[in-house]
């Protein structure tokens, strides 16, 4: 077997695809591909420079039941069952719903803070001058910020309020929620 390396997006992109627990990327790749073994390997055109294919994140806007249908894989795939941490649960819900929709996320991140903290920031600075303690950390794949020593209550509050600003169902909010 042979190792590959790839970017944390379409590693994203892979497991979103994930049908059952314990597949491995090898399954999945082959089921998207339609490859099946000893079939003859035909070498896809290269995409030139400029000339790049639609994004995971704009092909889920233009679907909204492909951006439902990611969350549920997230909530299934094993990056996500292996973390024993609501934090680490919470980034990764949070880098998945960018994903799906920055400009969605964006908005619905806009509006959300509390009484005297920002939940979310452009920088760890910001995040830092509005206390001393936020445990600010980057969320991978996004250029935002997040405050993480929260709560799990607040936690699952943020991303409450994030998907219904991002019109996920009601069902599915609180599924995701239940997870956090």
């Amino acid at each position: 077997m042979k190792t590959i390396e790839v970017d944390e997006e379409l590693y994203r992109y892979i497991a979103s695809h994930t049908q059952h627990i314990g597949e491995s990327a090898s399954d999945i790749l082959r089921r998207m591909l339609k490859f099946t073994a000893g079939q003859p390997v035909r070498t896809a055109p290269v995409v030139a420079s400029g000339q790049a294919e639609p994004s995971v994140a704009a092909i889920a806007v233009q679907r909204p039941r492909d951006r439902v249908r990611a969350v549920r894989e997230l909530l299934l795939s094993d990056e996500y069952a292996e973390q024993n941490k609501a934090v680490n649960r919470f980034m990764l819900v949070l880098s998945t719903l960018y994903t799906l929709d920055a400009a969605g996320f964006a908005a619905a991140t806009d509006s959300l803070h509390g009484r005297t903290r920002t939940y979310f920031a452009g920088d760890q600075q910001t995040l830092l001058a509005n206390g001393n303690h936020t445990k600010p950390k980057h969320v991978p794949g996004t250029p935002y910020w997040v405050i993480t020593n929260t709560n799990t209550g607040r936690k699952r509050s943020m991303i409450e309020h994030i998907m219904q600003a991002m019109q996920f169902p009601a069902e599915l909010i609180e599924k995701v929620c239940g997870t956090v």
